[in-house]
């Protein structure tokens, strides 16, 4: 027996459950910003590297071509939550960094303390390659990680049933 074909939704209902998860992640993020973390919450953030309006350093970007995970957890600093982005600064190597990330680019969002999560499915007009960035300058030697949950870079593969 043949499959049906696919039918076409005039109706956007995939991209509007998109937005409605993004703004699940936009509100728990905003409720950080203005509060903190507080009990056993802590995120996983996933997003695409190389999606329009992600800024983080060349190094990291080199590390991580096409996503990565972050960990908002015990050491995060400046966090600020846009209508359509966020920027937090992390560190790598024991050198605190600056990322912005669009909403547009998250991948998945993960808050094992509560055992909720999201998988966000991104749209392919969202995955255009950024703009490259202009040569970084050499880093200086860097100091070993302190071992915060904040300080590592969490493959997503960690997360992928096997």
């Amino acid at each position: 027996m043949a499959t049906p074909p696919a039918v076409q939704s005039a109706i956007p209902y995939d991209e509007w459950l998109v937005d409605a998860f993004r703004s699940v992640l936009r509100r728990a993020l905003e409720q950080v910003e203005r509060e903190g973390l507080t009990g056993s919450h802590h995120f996983y953030i996933t997003f695409a590297t190389e999606a329009p309006g992600v800024i983080l350093h060349d190094s990291i970007r080199a590390q991580h071509p096409t996503e990565m995970t972050i960990v908002l957890q015990n050491q995060f600093h400046d966090l600020v939550v846009e209508p359509e982005a966020f920027s937090v600064a992390l560190r790598f190597n024991g050198i605190q960094r600056p990322l912005r990330i669009p909403f547009t680019a998250v991948m998945a969002f993960l808050d094992p303390g509560v055992n909720f999560g999201l998988q966000l499915k991104l749209p392919t007009r969202d995955l255009e390659p950024a703009p490259a960035a202009a040569p970084a300058k050499p880093e200086p030697a860097a100091e070993p990680a302190t071992g915060d949950a904040a300080d590592k870079v969490v493959s997503l593969e960690t997360f992928r049933r096997k």
